[in-house]
């Protein structure tokens, strides 16, 4: 999956669900998304961990996981944020140093 496709098909979606809920997203509107989507993640996970109320389901934490990515997309689009030259500063380097050793 190509991060910049992916990107690009969930600023579609999320232009259609702003139009169709009658949504102002600005940056502070995706990062207070993001966080959203974050605390339903954790809610999941704690469900499946036991720790929480209510019944336990594998499909649903993927689903909240997918959608704190679909958000992170949508927040760095608005922050101005190159996430692809953003990992490969900050993570992907490793790799390039392992391969020079």
């Amino acid at each position: 999956m190509n991060l910049k496709a992916l990107q690009a098909d969930v600023l579609r979606i999320s232009d259609i669900y702003a139009s169709e809920h009658g949504i102002d997203r600005d940056r502070d509107w995706a990062l207070l998304k993001l966080q959203e989507e974050l605390g339903e993640l954790t809610a999941e996970h704690l469900r499946m961990s036991g720790r929480a109320r209510g019944e336990a389901d594998a499909g649903k934490l993927g689903d909240e996981a997918a959608d704190v990515l679909g958000m992170l997309l949508t927040y760095c689009d608005s922050a101005g944020i190159d996430l692809e030259a953003a990992m490969q500063r900050k993570w992907l380097h490793w790799l390039e140093k392992g391969r020079q050793a």
